[in-house]
This record gives structure tokens, C-alpha cells and sequence, in this order.
């Protein structure tokens, strides 16, 4: 079940979001360093409806769609730093929380792919089986 590495994830991205937004060199600190902690939270109450049964599929589905949306979205401030200064600082803070939101997220949406497919396998060996 993906309940809690969901709610795990969420909990970094909000992590991330709100260290990056209060250790921003820039003050006051822009509101998009906040974005990595929006997506944790959606992840978060994704997470949480998915104990559900009655839900899990819709809302794992809907997980790993804003996972692959804050995974691309992670890329912004490093595509922001490249055209305003022609050149990259991994090190800057606004990258690091992108680099570290794009890991996050791309590991979160490989543990979801994982987890249909092995739902999938399981649904279709108990279909094979008989039991419906």
C-alpha cells in the first residue's frame, strides 16, 4: 500500500518548501519557494485518503499525477536561474530545492508506477485463479 511513502513524501516536499522559504536570500521571501510545500500537502492528503479502500485507486492515480507535476515543476527555478544570469549555480538555494524537489518526486512517481503494476499482476493472477 502507498498510503505512507505518499504522506512521507509529502512531508519532504513540505519540508523543503518551508526551509527554502525561510533561508531565502531574498526578503521578503518569494511565495514560489512555497510550491515544493503545496505539493506536499496535496501529496499529503492524497496519502491520507488513500486508508480508504473505497478511494485508493483514484487517489494514487491523482498522487502520481502531482508527483509528475512537481517533478517537471522542479525544474523552474533552475530554468529561471539559466535565462536571467546565462549561467547555473547548482549550489544556489532556489536550485537546491528544486534539484531536491525534482529527486523526491521522481522517486515517489517510480514507487507509484511500481506499485500498479504490481496491483495489476495481482488483479490478474487473481482473476486467473477464479476468485473475483
Amino acid at each position: 500500500m502507498m498510503a505512507w511513502p505518499t504522506i512521507i513524501c509529502g512531508a519532504l516536499l513540505v519540508l523543503i518548501g518551508i526551509v527554502g522559504y525561510g533561508t531565502s536570500d531574498v526578503q521578503p521571501p518569494p511565495m514560489t519557494a512555497l510550491i515544493p510545500a503545496f505539493i506536499g500537502a496535496a501529496l499529503i492528503a492524497c496519502g491520507g485518503l488513500a486508508f480508504n479502500v473505497k478511494f485508493r485507486k483514484h487517489v494514487m492515480h491523482l498522487a502520481a499525477m502531482i508527483g509528475l507535476v512537481g517533478a517537471l515543476g522542479g525544474f523552474m527555478p533552475l530554468i529561471r536561474q539559466y535565462s536571467k544570469t546565462g549561467d547555473f549555480d547548482p549550489t544556489k538555494k532556489s536550485a537546491v530545492a528544486g534539484e531536491l524537489m525534482i529527486l523526491v518526486c521522481v522517486v515517489f512517481v517510480a514507487m507509484c508506477v511500481l506499485s500498479f503494476i504490481k496491483a495489476k499482476k495481482a488483479r490478474k493472477a487473481k482473476e486467473a485463479a477464479g476468485v473475483v
